[in-house]
């Protein structure tokens, strides 16, 4: 068996609800033979992150240079990368990669808190033009764009001015916002852009959903589909995980990825 492989970059979360562990986990549940490169080791669990520990920018280099020398990698993304460093280090390891390249702006959460170190948030703008897509939630759309969001119509704005900061497509996730429960924007340059829907399911146990999300849109661009059908496959991965999310711990249980 010789099975595409996917690689992901981005930290470590403890709780295994998010970060490389959901990664790995969609990968593996996608039948895409995962690898990983650690930007970061974060204490967390249900309830929230209590430590975050930044791996040296050399250490992050070797770990993707030991993948891409010995494997024929299909697909990659990016998660958290945490500081300038990093982001850099990423930058200059993915520049030379020809291969679709997920760069997913682990700035804010969904809920509004923040991920990144403020030094670090300019440094993002130059993994964009690295990007085959952009998968920025709302608050990151709101920081690359420099637009409010309010509304459908603000978001579309927003893709258009990130598409001019350099990614190939733009996927807005919309989850953030009531209005937009279950609906992500994907606009693809010199194409229209499209809402996709998918049902808003009614759990608190979402961790992980993004980050899911992006990976689940990385195995299937490694298995040869094209954006938009990995888009399209990806929201239908992520709203089974989440009709039957893990009612774990005391806080927001993640995404269940065995029982899809």
């Amino acid at each position: 068996m010789t099975p595409a492989i996917a690689l992901t970059i981005g930290g470590s979360d403890s709780g295994g609800g998010a970060g490389i562990q959901a990664d790995l986990k969609t990968f593996m549940a996608l039948r895409v033979h995962g690898c990983s490169a650690i930007t970061c080791v974060t204490a967390q669990n249900t309830t929230g992150v209590s430590r975050v520990d930044a791996l040296p920018a050399a250490a992050l280099t070797a770990q993707i240079q030991a993948v891409v020398s010995d494997l024929p990698v299909a697909a990659l993304k990016t998660g958290m990368l945490l500081n300038a460093e990093l982001i850099e280090a990423t930058a200059h390891a993915l520049a030379p990669l020809r291969v679709p390249r997920l760069i997913d702006p682990v700035m804010v959460s969904r809920a509004g808190a923040v991920l990144l170190e403020p030094a670090a948030i300019d440094a993002y703008r130059q993994l964009l033009p690295l990007a085959e897509l952009l998968t920025p939630n709302l608050h990151e759309a709101r920081l690359l764009s420099g637009l409010a969001i309010e509304s459908a119509d603000d978001v579309e704005r927003s893709a258009e001015k990130l598409l001019a900061q350099g990614p190939a497509a733009v996927l807005i996730k919309g989850g953030g916002h009531s209005a937009l429960r279950g609906c992500d924007y994907l606009q693809e340059r010199g194409g229209a852009g499209q809402w996709l829907h998918h049902a808003a399911i009614d759990t608190p146990h979402t961790h992980g959903s993004g980050c899911t999300l992006g990976a689940a849109i990385t195995a299937h661009r490694a298995r040869g589909l094209s954006v938009l059908e990995a888009v399209v496959e990806a929201k239908r991965y992520v709203e089974g995980g989440l009709r039957t999310s893990l009612a774990i711990g005391a806080g927001q249980g993640p995404l269940c990825h065995w029982q899809l």
